[in-house]
């Protein structure tokens, strides 16, 4: 069997389970092809996709009985419809709790070495367990999350077909949500098809003069931090950086971002790069979700960033002309792949 199609979301190498041993997947595993314009999907070794993992996930991802008043799943948060975001500045939670930060889509997240804005999480595995238990977003302990679903009896015959008999874990939620995760891929877009593909009519001509601003570094610069390469682009370094978004009215910081994980002082303000694909419907943007358009973030860059001690020193003003600021918005938009 093989999963194939424009979106699928992708794991990463570590696997990192409350349990003493990880558990062991018993199925065969599939295949996850990646579309055109990524490079292969990678798959940790004690995780291996299976058709049955994969059908256990998804049916998690949208069970909202993960949540400590059964009415958010983690879909909640990564609407399809959205593109796998919610459309809010700020992630909501249980009980109408806002976060302070904005739910970043979840399409092609195992390329990233490490997960959530600020890097907190090792592998798409650890990344699964931690919204569950954080009691502004599912709000519901790992143990309580264990007694609740080994009490369905559907979910105990799904467990045993993915992991075979024994005791629910954590872990096994984990790995379960992951392994469908992996099947959320975005490529194939008309930037894909121009670049990868050889198709040389997909991109309109403000797109193509907006793929040359993002290319340049005189220009936009965009690919500092949002790679693309020879034979595919993941539009970003998988980096932190400070660009000067979230300060307040004093001059102040409101979220240290990386730094609340490093403890590293240049890591004040900074956020993982998150990747451009499906950017268009991806918004709001920041990691505060304070930009609602890709034209108010293109004039964010253009007046490069707000001023902070540890402001990423690629971020200048541009002084890109309005043509060349729409035909960047266009490029953009050129990113849209899958259905």
């Amino acid at each position: 069997m093989r999963i194939q199609g424009r979106w699928i979301v992708v794991g990463l190498a570590a696997i990192v389970c409350s349990c003493s041993s990880p558990p062991r997947v018993v199925g065969t595993a599939v295949a996850i092809d990646a579309p055109l314009g990524l490079p292969a999907v990678p798959i940790p070794e004690g995780n291996p996709p299976t058709a049955e993992a994969i059908a256990l996930g998804r049916k998690l991802f949208f069970d909202t009985r993960l949540s400590g008043d059964d009415t958010v799943s983690c879909a909640t948060c990564h609407n399809p419809q959205l593109s796998f975001t919610d459309g809010l500045a700020g992630a909501k939670g249980i009980k109408g709790k806002i976060g302070r930060r904005n739910a970043p889509t979840i399409l092609n997240a195992a390329y990233y070495s490490t997960l959530f804005l600020d890097g907190r999480a090792a592998s798409l595995e650890q990344q699964a367990g931690f919204p569950i238990a954080n009691p502004d977003e599912m709000g519901q302990s790992h143990e309580l999350s264990i007694k609740k679903f080994e009490k369905i009896p559907e979910y105990k015959k799904d467990f045993e077909r993915v992991f075979g008999p024994g005791r629910l874990t954590i872990g096994k939620i984990e790995m379960a949500l992951a392994s469908f995760e992996r099947t959320l891929l975005s490529g194939d877009s008309a930037f894909d098809r121009y670049m990868y593909g050889g198709d040389k009519s997909a991109l309109s001509d403000s797109a193509i003069r907006g793929l040359k601003v993002f290319l340049l570094r005189d220009r936009g610069n965009c690919v500092s931090c949002h790679d693309v390469r020879e034979k595919y682009a993941l539009f970003t370094d998988g980096r932190y950086h400070n660009l000067g978004a979230g300060i307040g009215k004093n001059g102040e910081l409101t979220d240290l971002g990386r730094y609340e994980v490093t403890k590293v002082e240049a890591d004040k303000g900074a956020f993982r790069t998150p990747s451009l694909r499906n950017v268009a419907k991806t918004g709001p943007y920041m990691h505060d979700g304070s930009l609602k358009t890709l034209k108010d973030v293109v004039d964010f860059y253009e007046g490069g960033g707000s001023s902070n001690a540890q402001l990423d020193p690629e971020i200048k003003e541009l002084h890109l002309s309005g043509q060349e600021r729409a035909d960047l918005v266009a490029f953009l938009e050129s990113l849209t792949g899958g259905r």
